[in-house]
């Protein structure tokens, strides 16, 4: 997609597409693939050109320049689109030999400040829309970090071989958010999760707006932070004996920060949970199985019809190690 405009808005969503392609004769010693393109809607057009270098990663640099012809609310840069039905952090409502089945598993984002944000994806029953402010962002992307073929089970679709996107802006985008949005589907044919950068300071009709990023598709090599990160996001019942309405959250982390760690380490969870979550324990221990920790802990939700939001990391002598994990129980 060459933009979002307007979606999840009140006012519904406008599709610009792309009308037009002319394509530059590539020589025989040529590695990448220049295309120009005309992208055209009712309310914006805009003038592209791609460089397509294809390989094992491929990247597609993109410039873009954008002309909108009428006010537009919203404008997203840089969109991607992608699906999630059901994974390891939401069971199916409906009985599935798969454990999972998802294009992506979460939004990876490296803000202007240099954190790194990972929230996993759901299929939530009413549209959720959330966001991350930054400025000057240094990528965000849609991930399939669970490369299992024993996680999806699918001779089909092999959804542990779907590509990750991972959009890197080139020069300054100024203020403004990573947005994503989710919305309710019923079944896997639905491409039910868009992520994209708005800006503060939109063009106005009669202005124009310049745009450069690379896209990079990834599916071995994939974009990581340099600390840890994590592997898998879990949930359940919190309750051990008795049966209550509590829930626990299992959180793995993997990476060289934590290689040689152990039980001995003084290692510490970075924890949060918003206004409606009654946090009632946590704890956190190595992973011996797979050489990382795990982040564990229970909470009360109070209001079931609002949603719980929550942040973790891990951290060592008041250093953090690892990215930060940004969950929202959807109510």
């Amino acid at each position: 997609r060459g933009l979002a405009v307007d979606t999840a808005q009140l006012s519904g969503e406008e599709f610009p597409y792309f009308t037009e392609f002319w394509l530059s004769w590539p020589s025989a010693k040529d590695d990448h693939l220049v295309i120009y393109a005309l992208l055209d809607s009712r309310r914006v057009t805009g003038a592209y050109r791609f460089e397509l270098k294809p390989g094992d990663t491929t990247v597609l640099n993109v410039d873009a320049r954008i002309f909108p012809r009428e006010k537009i609310d919203k404008l997203g840069i840089a969109p991607l689109t992608s699906m999630f039905f059901f994974g390891e952090n939401q069971r199916p409502q409906i009985e599935d030999y798969r454990p999972e089945v998802h294009d992506s598993d979460g939004l990876l984002v490296h803000t202007g400040s240099d954190e790194w944000i990972w929230r996993p994806l759901s299929n939530p029953r009413r549209l959720l829309v959330t966001s991350f402010s930054t400025t000057n962002p240094k990528g965000f992307g849609l991930m399939q970090r669970d490369r299992a073929f024993s996680s999806y089970e699918d001779l089909e679709a092999r959804y542990e071989l779907r590509p990750s996107a991972w959009v890197m802006p080139r020069g300054n985008w100024g203020e403004g958010r990573v947005e994503l949005v989710q919305i309710p589907s019923p079944d896997e044919t639905n491409d039910n999760v868009v992520a994209y950068w708005v800006s503060d300071h939109p063009p106005k009709p009669g202005d124009s707006m310049n745009m450069s990023y690379a896209i990079s598709f990834q599916r071995n090599d994939l974009t990581a932070p340099p600390t840890s990160w994590v592997t898998q996001s879990r949930r359940g019942h919190g309750w051990t004996k008795e049966a209550d309405n509590t829930i626990r959250m299992i959180v793995d982390f993997e990476g060289p920060s934590l290689k040689g760690l152990d039980k001995d380490s003084k290692v510490f969870p970075g924890l949060w949970l918003s206004d409606n979550g009654e946090l009632l324990e946590r704890q956190v221990s190595p992973n011996e199985a797979t050489g990382g920790w795990r982040l564990s802990f229970r909470f009360r939700r109070i209001d079931p019809e609002k949603p719980v939001e929550m942040r973790a990391f891990l951290r060592r002598d008041q250093e953090s190690i690892s990215e930060t994990w940004s969950y929202i129980l959807a109510p």
